[in-house]
Parts: C-alpha cells; sequence; structure tokens
C-alpha cells in the first residue's frame, strides 16, 4: 500500500473509505504488520480510533455466533484490539505494548489434563497521543524518534518480539508522519500502509476526548445492565448427610433508570441503507425486525426512527454531544426491552453497541458513569443468556472492568447513591466469577466491594436497597467462610443477614423476607457443624427456617418452600445425632426431619422439572438415613411392624437415590453403601425372612454386587 495524499473534496466519502481500507487491512490478523494512521483533527481521530475499537476489540460475531472453523480469535474478556496512549515521559511504543503483555499475557484456551492448550492471538495495538510531543522539550521529541530506530532490532530478529506477534497501528500528524519519514528510515521502511484521513488541523487549545487507556491498564470496552438473583447449591458436610441448600441467596445488581423517553411516531423513510452508522449496530437491529416480524408494528417504529435520526444527524455533520445523546436514547429503548424481559443476545448486543457509540462520540457526558455501569450489567447478562454460559468466565471479567472505569469517574461523596450501586454491582460480578477461578480472591474482592457500597448506602433513607446489600454481604461472607476462617467469616454473615431483617418489613417484603429468614438458618446450621454451640445453633437454624416457612409458602413460591424444608429436615437430622441432645428428644426429631424430607421431595416432584436449588436425590438418601436411624435406635420403643415400616422406608429411598447417582461416582458408592447397611439391618432385624423381603424389592442388576457384601 501506499500513502494515499490526494484528498477528495467529499472529506466524508474520503474518510470513510479510508476507513473501510484500514478496518480491513487489521481484520486480516497478519504477524509484524505496521501501519500508520494520519490525520490533523483530533476529533476525527478520537472518532475513529473508537470505531475501531469499538468493532474490533470485542467482536460481535464472537458473541453472537459459534467460530465455523473451531479457533477462537479473542474472547469478550481478551481484546483483539487494545488502544494505548502514548506515555509522554518515556515516549517508547514498544516499551508500552510489552507491558501491557506482560500485566495481560494471551490466555490459554483449549487446555485438558493431556494437551497443554493454544494462547490466543496477540491483540493489535493502536497508539494514540503522537501529536501531544509538540508541547514537549525537543530532548523528548528526540527520544521518541530514538525509540522508533530501535524498533528496527525488532522488526529484524528472526525470533520476534511478542509484541510484534500482531500487528500495530500507529497515529501520527502530518508533521510527525514528515519527521518519522526522513528521520528515522529505518522505521519507516517496515510499514505496511499509510492511511490519511481527511480534516482541518485541530487548534492547539482544543481538549481531547477519546478514553484511551494507559499502557499500564488493561484495555476495556465499555457496555450496560440488568438484574439478578442467585438461588446457589451446597455441598456435602460430611459422609453421612449432605448440606441443605446451604449456598445463601443473593439480591440483584441494579440497572439505572436513567435515559430520555422516546417519542413515538411513524416511520417515513427506508433504514435499508444507512451509510454513517456502525454496520454491526444496524445489521442487528433490521435482522432482528426479520425474526420478530410478527411483534406489534410500534416495537420496530421506535428503533427505525432512531435510526434515521442518528443518520441524518451524521449527514448534517452534528456536534459530537448530540450524537452521542442520539445513541443513547436508542441503548436506552433497548435497555428498557431488556428491562422488559425481552433479554436475547441481539437486544443485548444492540444495546451495548449503542452505548459504545455514545461513548465514543462524547466521552465527556456526564451520563458516562451511569452507560459504564449498564455496560457492565449487559456483559453480566450476557453471562446469563441461555446456551451462553461457556463464556461466563469472559462475560464476568468484561462486566468487572467496566464496573471499575465507572467508579474512577464517581465520586462517592458527590454522587454517593450511584457510587454505592456500582459498588453493589461489582460485588454481585466478582461473586459469579468466584464460580469459575480464584473463588477466595474473588469472594473477598466481592467482601469489599458490598463493604464500601454500605459505606454510602444510608438506612434511613434506602432501606430496601440497603438491606439488599447486607443480604448480599452476608452471602459473601458465607461463601467466604468455605474457603477460610470459617467461624469468623461465618459470624459475619449471620450478622450481616440479621441487619438486613431488621429492615424488611414481612408483611410488605414477604418473598425477601423469607429468603434471608433462610440464609441466616443456613450459616447458624453452617456454624454449628465447627462445634460452636453446635446445640443452640441448630436450634437457632430450625427457629428462622421455620420462620421462613411462614412466607416461603407452597402456594407462593413452591421450589423455594422445598429448598427450606429440606434444609430444616438436615437441621432437625444433625440435632437428633448430637451427643448433648436428650435422648427422649431424639426420636421426635427424627421423625420432624422425616417430616420436613417427606414435604421437600413432595413439592419438587410436584414441580416436575422445575430446576431445583437444592438436590433431590440427596434429599432422598437423607431421608432413608432418618428411616434407619428411627428403625436402628434401640433406645427407641417401637415395635417389630415399625421398625419395618421404617427400614422398607429407608430402602426405597436409597433406591431412588442410587437411580439418580447413576452419572455421579461418588454419590452413588455412598448411597450402595447405605443400601447395603440397610439390607444388613433387615436380617438383624427381622431375620432371614425380613432380608429376603428386602432383597425382593431390589433390582435384579443390583444383586450380583449386593450379595457378596451381605
Amino acid at each position: 500500500m501506499s500513502v494515499n495524499d490526494t484528498i477528495q473534496s467529499n472529506n466524508s466519502t474520503w474518510n470513510r473509505k479510508v476507513y473501510h481500507r484500514l478496518k480491513v487491512a487489521l481484520s486480516l490478523g497478519l504477524r509484524r504488520q505496521v501501519f500508520l494512521a494520519v490525520s490533523d483533527n483530533l476529533h476525527l481521530r478520537n472518532q475513529v480510533a473508537a470505531r475501531l475499537h469499538s468493532t474490533l476489540a470485542y467482536p460481535v460475531g464472537q458473541v453472537l455466533y459459534q467460530p465455523t472453523d473451531g479457533h477462537e480469535s479473542s474472547t469478550p474478556a481478551y481484546p483483539r484490539l487494545v488502544t494505548l496512549r502514548l506515555n509522554l515521559s518515556d515516549p517508547n511504543p514498544i516499551d508500552h505494548i510489552n507491558q501491557w503483555l506482560a500485566n495481560y499475557p494471551p490466555p490459554i484456551i483449549g487446555a485438558t489434563k493431556d494437551t497443554a492448550g493454544t494462547p490466543l492471538p496477540t491483540p493489535i495495538f493502536q497508539i494514540v497521543g503522537v501529536e501531544q510531543l509538540t508541547k514537549e522539550p525537543v530532548a523528548i521529541q528526540r527520544l521518541f524518534l530514538q525509540y522508533l530506530r530501535l524498533t528496527d532490532e525488532y522488526f529484524s530478529s528472526l525470533e520476534s518480539s511478542g509484541c510484534l506477534e500482531s500487528s500495530l497501528l500507529l497515529w501520527v500528524s502530518r508533521p510527525w508522519l514528515s519527521a518519522i519519514q526522513q528521520s528515522v528510515p529505518q522505521f519507516w521502511r517496515w510499514r505496511t500502509g499509510v492511511f490519511v484521513f481527511a480534516g482541518e488541523p485541530t487548534p492547539t487549545t482544543q481538549k481531547q476526548g477519546y478514553p484511551e487507556r494507559s499502557s499500564s491498564s488493561r484495555n476495556s470496552d465499555v457496555e450496560n445492565a440488568q438484574s439478578m438473583e442467585l438461588e446457589l447449591k451446597g455441598d456435602a458436610v460430611d459422609d453421612v448427610v449432605e448440606s441443605p441448600q446451604s449456598q445463601p441467596v443473593q439480591e440483584s445488581a441494579e440497572l439505572l433508570k436513567t435515559g430520555t423517553k422516546l417519542a413515538k411516531s411513524p416511520v417515513i423513510a427506508s433504514v435499508a441503507s444507512l451509510s454513517h452508522i456502525n454496520q454491526e449496530l444496524t445489521e442487528l437491529i433490521l435482522g432482528n425486525m426479520k425474526i420478530n416480524s410478527g411483534e406489534d408494528p410500534e416495537d420496530h417504529q421506535e428503533p427505525q426512527k432512531l435510526l434515521l435520526e442518528i443518520e441524518q444527524l451524521h449527514s448534517q455533520k452534528a456536534s459530537a454531544k448530540v450524537l452521542a445523546a442520539a445513541y443513547h436514547n436508542l441503548g436506552n429503548l433497548y435497555r428498557l426491552r431488556i428491562e422488559q424481559g425481552k433479554s436475547s443476545l441481539e437486544n443485548l448486543m444492540v444495546a451495548i453497541l449503542a452505548y459504545q457509540e455514545a461513548i465514543a462520540c462524547d466521552d465527556n457526558s456526564p451520563q458516562l458513569p451511569d452507560i459504564l455501569n449498564d455496560l457492565g450489567t449487559l456483559y453480566w447478562m450476557l453471562y446469563r443468556a441461555p446456551n451462553n454460559s461457556a463464556n461466563g468466565e469472559a462475560y464476568i471479567q468484561q462486566g468487572i472492568e467496566f464496573y471499575h472505569l465507572a467508579l474512577k469517574l464517581i465520586s462517592p461523596t458527590e454522587k454517593s447513591e450511584t457510587y454505592a450501586r456500582v459498588q453493589n454491582n461489582l460485588g454481585t460480578a466478582y461473586g459469579d466469577l468466584a464460580r469459575f477461578v480464584q473463588p477466595l480472591e474473588n469472594w473477598q474482592q466481592a467482601v469489599l466491594a458490598y463493604s464500601e457500597a454500605l459505606r454510602y448506602r444510608r438506612a434511613d433513607l434506602e432501606p430496601l436497597k440497603y438491606a439488599a446489600c447486607q443480604n448480599n454481604l452476608g452471602t459473601a461472607y458465607w461463601h467466604l467462610a468455605q474457603y477460610s476462617q470459617p467461624v469468623g467469616h461465618l459470624k459475619q454473615a449471620i450478622a450481616s443477614y440479621s441487619e438486613a431483617l431488621v429492615h424488611y418489613n414481612p408483611q410488605q417484603e414477604p418473598l425477601k423476607y423469607g429468603m434471608i429468614q433462610n440464609n441466616l438458618g443456613t450459616a447458624y446450621w453452617n456454624l454449628a457443624q465447627y462445634e460452636e454451640e453446635p446445640l443452640k445453633n441448630l436450634q437457632l437454624a430450625i427457629d428462622v427456617y421455620k420462620e421462613a416457612l411462614k412466607y416461603r409458602t407452597p402456594a407462593n413460591v413452591p421450589s423455594a418452600c422445598a429448598a427450606t424444608q429440606n434444609n430444616l429436615g438436615t437441621a432437625y437430622w444433625h440435632l437428633a445425632n448430637l451427643s448433648q441432645t436428650p435422648k427422649d428428644s431424639k426420636a421426635n426429631l427424627l421423625q420432624l426431619s422425616i417430616a420436613a424430607y417427606n414435604e421437600a421431595i413432595a413439592l419438587a416432584k410436584a414441580l416436575r422439572g422445575t430446576p431445583l436449588s437444592f438436590d433431590l436425590f440427596a434429599a432422598h438418601n437423607n431421608l432413608g438415613l432418618a428411616h434407619f436411624k428411627l428403625a436402628t435406635d434401640h433406645a427407641n420403643p417401637d415395635h417389630q411392624e415399625a421398625i419395618s415400616q421404617h427400614l422398607e422406608a429407608a430402602l426405597n429411598n436409597h433406591l431412588q437415590a442410587l437411580n439418580g447417582f447413576r452419572q455421579q461416582p461418588e454419590g452413588y458408592q455412598t448411597t450402595f453403601a447405605y443400601l447395603v447397611k440397610t439390607i444388613r439391618a433387615f436380617h438383624a432385624e427381622l431375620g432371614i425372612q425380613g432380608q429376603n423381603m428386602a432383597l425382593s424389592q431390589v433390582p435384579g442388576d443390583l444383586l450380583p454386587e449386593i450379595l457378596p457384601k451381605l
């Protein structure tokens, strides 16, 4: 390619062609490519650089569509393009790139036990800020040129530096292009292409506006928000009874309620050819209209109207602020649809791209922190989207980066409500990230974020938000207790849950009140496992579970009711087996445990396939253990008929659990051992006739494995 010095009279048409050529050149993903982009107009430079970043850093297609060749070139959290601002105190582009790569090396994908996996490709790097060297001393300007001379060593080496495994795009003004061409021929000869954009030079007093990151920070796009509530699964506590639905429930990240209302009016023109708007954004909107052609026509009129308005604003060369507002309105429209439950991948990506365009046009907008928060939650929603969990870790990491970007722009004293909202969302994102990597570290980060949010969330002004954040903090402490300092962290969880309950009125918020009572019971139950006054803490757990069941009823929330009944059954079982429990109370506690487990199982089966927050087969196994305990505890004055009934119930429940655990070797082996133990009890309590009765109920395929163990 050669320098495109000939500028046409129609600058807009010319610049679109140059942009397209540059985008195609960068999209090829070739190694050791050096591109120079030339623009004397900083506003134009900022727009083009932002557009390249928006389009290439995290390609929309990789979120919406799986790669056809089975190989990915990036993940949504590891960019294909990184934007770095030149450090004017030490203007060494190669060093900036190497520093970024040292902090964020390409992640390894496809790793298994047998294969090492392969790293993702090195990103393209675009360097901006060279024009600012004109304001620096001559010595600094010469230092920059000297650094470019030294790059000859990298390009000449057969063993390429990691920074040159991809492409480099250097943005310069015309004077600096001339200086490089004349003073650094060594660098100039390595150029792959030069792309000159037309536009009047920017006055030196104009403030720059593109939100680049420094070379020491990770690059990230900007995206939006939605809500979440988590029913979490529990882990086995010991080898006898699995824990209740032991992971407490978090409340949601908050979607901002900002944005301009959209006027409704009929479409007055075609939207088939919109030359100024990001093509991916246009195709997503139009394609979605075709897919949902049967919807209310008004649902299609508003996005078409906004697209036409944005196209007209571009044609009229409207100010960046006006364009940003138009893109912001488009993002708000789709965010509203997402809030209404229409959270398809296409709608999420339209909102993301629209907000990105708004920021690219005006990165000084007072709405920027809110948009960044919303973008963070939109990426969190991508993780939550159906059939999209494979990229969950990457989406959550991207959301976390946006939350951090938002927090850098928010004064906690001046905008305490917004600051607390973003910190709460950040805590929720870290909690989700803990499911994928570094659980201890990420739950610690979640605790810090929730605690920071509570510093600026006043209970007297926002009691429900304050209570929700306290609940989230309690859940973070509960998870943290699974990895370190269990007693201390569980006590902190109990304190947070108790504080949350103070601000929930059970008549006005019955479901949330019941949810937090359930969480509190789980924390007490867990604390009892560490011999911290087990009798007292198990009784407290039972009391709050029973309180929760006043509001988590089979009629209102059957799945939540089933989970709490399962928890209650486990708490009764453990209390019955404590050495401190009076002997005359044990049988009654076991009967109460059986009743709670039966209620949980009956509700679960009535739900017919609805996802549960506890393990149904573990509940069957635990129910079998309670019946077995009643049958074999000779301190209980049960007659032989009652013993036979309890053993039959134990056998039946262990068989149901065993059938469910066929794909879970550990659970299967544990339950199989209980099954054998139960059949032996038939013989011990009821003789050979009882054993034969038990064996007659066992599936034939299990007998060859069971008989040698009797």
